[in-house]
């Protein structure tokens, strides 16, 4: 089971119901935070999350709305006696911005972390999970991201059942491995199905462009941007944004599972019409709000 946690909704100047960007997945022992816009360590205690169990966390671009967070959850993180080491990626610049960033203030208790510069593919390869980026176009380097859950073994208990299966076995025969048992041979496959992992799209501060489709192909669930409506087409473009429109035509295209739209406005005081235009373009549509949880 993975948990998907909005922290922050809103774009340039965050609202009264509204915080700068941040999306959390949670997946076992991993808590993945993706951007860190200002008063996210704030949002997550709000949220009953702790800071300080953070491991990696995936920066989409440097403008202010989505870092400057940053410095606060590093020292929190450190004050509070984080084990680990915090993996920070970003696209090309992030380990002069990740410097800079630490530097402008009597910097204490800074958590230890490592910044990796990344642009497409595979970036986090482990056991259960990988992370893919894919480059976006904005005003300024920019990448979204993929958090895929790997395909799991699962066994068929009529046919476990029927071959007298039972026990420590039975969790060989998961791992894929083949055994014996009563003398005979016995593959994985013979008593196993699998059952695909989910995958979850993190896309935002982008004009459409072929980084998207490559992340959000046959995707679970799409976190993409819809800044504007698509009355206001002319000014996402003017600033490399995409419209509420265009996100639903990217997911209907991309055959998405649910379209999340985020990264909203602050010009719009509810979600009705967001909502009423990306439905009419992509039925699973929902609109983003401050300390939504969907589970997965």
């Amino acid at each position: 089971m993975m948990e998907i946690v909005f922290l922050g909704t809103g774009c340039m100047q965050p609202t009264k119901k509204r915080n700068h960007a941040g999306v959390l997945i949670k997946f076992k022992k991993e808590q993945i935070l993706f951007d860190c816009g200002e008063g996210i360590q704030r949002q997550m205690r709000h949220a009953g999350i702790k800071p300080a169990r953070t491991t990696r966390l995936c920066i989409s671009h440097w403008h202010g709305d989505h870092v400057f967070g940053i410095p606060g959850l590093l020292s929190s993180m450190g004050a509070d006696g984080a084990t680990q080491s915090l993996e920070i990626y970003g696209p090309k610049g992030s380990r002069v911005f990740g410097k800079n960033m630490t530097t402008w203030f009597a910097a204490k208790e800074i958590l230890p972390h490592s910044i990796h510069e990344v642009a497409k593919g595979i970036i986090v390869n482990e056991d259960e999970f990988t992370i893919s980026s894919a480059q976006l176009k904005h005003s300024v380097a920019c990448v979204g991201y993929k958090f895929k859950e790997n395909d799991r073994l699962r066994i068929d208990v009529k046919k476990a059942i029927k071959l007298g299966l039972k026990g420590p076995i039975l969790g060989k025969l998961q791992q894929g491995k083949s055994v014996t048992h009563k003398g005979k041979k016995i593959k994985s496959s013979d008593v196993t199905y699998t059952v695909p992992g989910k995958s979850i799209c993190y896309i935002t501060d982008t004009q459409d462009c072929r980084g998207i489709d490559t992340l959000a192909k046959n995707c679970d669930i799409l976190i993409l941007e819809g800044t504007l409506l698509d009355n206001l087409k002319d000014n996402a473009v003017k600033s490399k944004h995409i419209t509420v429109r265009e996100a639903a035509e990217i997911a209907k295209r991309n055959k998405v599972g649910k379209l999340v739209i985020t990264h909203v406005s602050q010009r719009y005081k509810n979600n009705k019409e967001i909502l009423a235009e990306a439905k009419k373009f992509f039925k699973n549509s929902l609109v983003a709000e401050d300390f939504m949880k969907i589970e997965v």
